[in-house]
């Protein structure tokens, strides 16, 4: 009597297919780029975020920028940090409460764990153009300039 069933290369030429297909998909779908691309989107919010509250700033202080932002890159700090070990630091806190809550930071840092560093950078050009940048993950650098 034969009993009705799968034979082990039956069995074992269908696990195969599905990973197969399985790779396929997850190599379709890219998670890790995926995760990347949402992360530099972020950046980008946080930093016409910045810009637009450097310029609320300056437009309330008749012109004047925070003082920190000079024609040398310096690291945006932490709010509140004062920053604290970092020296070329800029201490945006003049714009938390009524432009900010709080200086956004790099979704990739965490306070504490690197430093009073936002991973943003803010400069100022010879003609007074403000730069705000970061380091992408799928782009080199993220920066705007207005």
């Amino acid at each position: 009597m034969k009993r009705p069933g799968f034979t082990l290369i039956e069995l074992l030429l269908v696990i195969g297919i599905i990973a197969i297909l399985a790779s396929i998909v997850i190599v379709a779908i890219n998670p890790t780029k995926q995760i990347g691309d949402a992360r530099d989107v972020t950046r980008r919010g946080d930093i016409n975020e910045i810009l637009n509250k450097v310029y609320e700033y300056a437009v309330d202080h008749n012109g004047t920028l925070p003082e920190c932002i000079t024609t040398t890159a310096r690291n945006i700090c932490v709010t509140g940090s004062a920053c604290a070990g970092i020296t070329d630091g800029c201490d945006l806190d003049a714009l938390t409460g009524s432009y900010l809550p709080t200086v956004p930071t790099d979704p990739q840092y965490s306070a504490g764990t690197d430093g009073n560093d936002t991973g943003y950078d803010v400069l100022k050009d010879a003609n007074g153009r403000v730069t705000v940048s970061a380091k992408g993950e799928q782009t080199a650098t993220i920066s705007v300039t207005r």
